[in-house]
């Protein structure tokens, strides 16, 4: 579940949510796959916690690049990858 913020100035009823009448200033949680449908509406809500996805939590893996070089044998096969080509 993801979380946002209610901004507005009064309180509303959220059909989504099961009627519930939300307060200005309130957070409240949503579906994951709902999120962008109400930070979308940036003079309404605001973004608190972002979903899962977003996050990387059960996503798919993700890489760091630490900036060093490739090794020799992968520089090798680069070159001749790109002599063949060229």
């Amino acid at each position: 579940m993801a979380r946002v913020r209610f901004i507005g100035s009064e309180p509303v009823t959220v059909p989504e949510l099961g009627d519930r009448v939300i307060q200005p200033d309130q957070l409240v949680e949503v579906p994951d796959e709902r999120f962008e449908g109400y930070v979308c509406q940036t003079t309404t809500w605001e973004p608190v916690e972002e979903p899962a996805q977003y996050r990387g939590e059960g996503g798919p893996e993700t890489v760091a690049f630490t900036g060093t070089e490739p090794s020799t044998s992968a520089k090798k096969t680069a070159v001749k990858s790109a002599a063949k080509e060229g």
